[in-house]
């Protein structure tokens, strides 16, 4: 790479990137190993700002610096609701990685991969330090590429048995049931109302559309006594009442919560109980008893994609794989 630097950089595409191989568990581990910088102090990372071009959606600038990973760089995403009627993914976007010491532009990598990878991985993190470590049962509400990475993390951590899978489409939950079967080797049950994929299961994802005005599908009443609960999609799904029986109320970075509460999100959650880097690091407390009901609310974070991406680049660079372009 010495000779290429300020000349050349790697280019990976989407299938570039996937094609890699790159482990759940090392992305996992990555995370894990990131939040504990982030407890002590030692990242970088200010708030994302953003603009909006259409309702509900977003481009957002995500910039980033571990230096015990050696890793600094920024993502651009644009998360789109609508794009599926144009048969176009909802997340799209691209991540910058620079040399640490130069400045210099070393890779530039589609995002869409790393984006559900970390996401998921997150979710495991999360899962980890808040749920039982007995948990068997998760509940799945949107079954779409959110709903299969974090299954695929939480399967990483958890000796899982039976998945429940909702979505508002039928044949999207079905198709879900069949593949994630098949890839993780658990019973995937697809069901007809949200209500069966939250009440009795020990893990719950909700991982639908974000939204301002959440639709407050899930009920009080509903979320069993020890369960865990991550909020991929924010606080879209549940009602008032239904967070008002929360215990613990964990997310992935404070000011960025609070920041979206200023804008219009999360105006009945609970009070925040600790961020990941907190409960990583022991500086507070995860679950403390097997009756708690917790929640991880992650929202997506610089650190993570600049966690997992010299991942992807090392592994590339190993492999041979992706395009050399000049600067």
């Amino acid at each position: 790479m010495t000779d290429r630097l300020g000349r050349e950089f790697l280019y990976l595409s989407q299938a570039d990137v996937a094609g890699l191989g790159l482990s759940m568990a090392d992305i996992i581990a990555a995370l894990e190993g990131m939040f504990r910088e982030k407890a002590e102090g030692r990242v970088e990372m200010p708030p994302k700002p953003g603009v909006h071009t259409m309702p509900a959606a977003f481009l957002h600038a995500m910039p980033a610096h571990i230096p015990a990973q050696n890793a600094v760089g920024m993502k651009w995403v644009g998360g789109y609701p609508e794009n599926y009627k144009r048969e176009l993914p909802y997340i799209t976007g691209l991540i910058v990685l620079n040399d640490v010491e130069t400045g210099v532009p070393i890779a530039v990598m589609d995002c869409a991969w790393i984006t559900a990878k970390r996401t998921g991985a997150a979710t495991a993190v999360a899962t980890r330090l808040l749920a039982r470590p007995e948990s068997r049962t998760v509940g799945i509400l949107g079954c779409g590429v959110q709903g299969r990475s974090n299954l695929e993390a939480l399967k990483v951590i958890f000796n899982l048995r039976t998945v429940r899978a909702f979505d508002v489409d039928r044949a999207t939950s079905e198709s879900y049931a069949r593949e994630m079967s098949a890839q993780c080797g658990l019973d995937v049950v697809p069901v007809a109302e949200p209500r069966d994929a939250v009440a009795g299961c020990d893990i719950i994802v909700t991982a639908g559309p974000i939204l301002r005005q959440p639709h407050a599908t899930i009920q009080r009443g509903w979320f069993a006594e020890g369960a865990f609960a991550s909020l991929v999609d924010f606080d879209s799904y549940w009602h008032p009442d239904a967070l008002r029986e929360v215990d613990k109320f964990c997310t992935d970075d404070v000011p960025q919560l609070e920041h979206y509460r200023h804008v219009g999100y999360f105006q009945h959650i609970p009070p925040i109980h600790a961020d990941l880097g907190e409960l990583v690091s022991g500086r507070k407390p995860g679950r403390e008893t097997p009756r708690e009901r917790t929640m991880a609310c992650n929202l997506g974070l610089a650190l993570d994609d600049i966690a997992t991406a010299p991942l992807v680049y090392q592994r590339a660079l190993k492999e041979g794989v992706g395009t050399w372009l000049p600067l």
